[in-house]
């Protein structure tokens, strides 16, 4: 029965050997690869199909109703709130709350 020393010393051997193989075919895989991309013109977005990441869009804060547009209150403000008053024009966001309403009997966590 071989000894502990031994073993280790042959899974060393192994692994080299293996390490060797692996990066010897990954040549040749590669090589393949390239061949016949050469072959068909095939573009990288065939081969490696990705879509751009998309933009985050910002949600407006001020809504002109005579003309439907709006602004996110980035950058240069637009002629049609250029020096007016703004909060005439910000859309409300905050949630209204109807505390005159019934009690939810069923509801966990009742609003105090």
């Amino acid at each position: 029965m071989p000894s502990y020393k031994e073993l280790i010393a042959r899974k060393d051997e192994l692994d080299k050997r293996i390490e060797e193989m692996r990066h010897t075919e990954a040549k040749e895989a590669l090589a393949t690869i390239k061949q016949l991309i050469d072959t068909f013109g095939f573009t990288s977005q065939q081969v490696f199909p990705w879509k751009p990441e998309e933009k985050k869009k910002v949600e407006a804060k001020y809504y002109d109703p005579e003309s439907g547009a709006s602004w996110t209150g980035r950058g240069k403000p637009p002629k049609w709130i250029e020096g007016k008053d703004r909060s005439q024009y910000e859309i409300k966001t905050t949630p209204v709350i109807d505390y005159s309403a019934p009690l939810d009997e069923k509801n966990p966590f009742p609003v105090q």
